[in-house]
């Protein structure tokens, strides 16, 4: 079965994205933060 991302989900990854780069000195930094929700949204599946 074919996932299918909707308008309005990827606006609001979008939108998430925005968040977290808002609040950011540099790349690295941005880098961090979103490794750091993806280890966590993996460890949330495994569970």
């Amino acid at each position: 079965m074919e996932d299918i991302m909707t308008d309005k989900q990827f606006t609001t990854i979008l939108e998430m994205v925005d968040m977290i780069l808002d609040g950011c000195k540099d790349l690295d930094e941005a880098k961090e933060k979103i490794q750091k929700l993806i280890e966590k949204q993996e460890n949330t599946k495994q569970k």
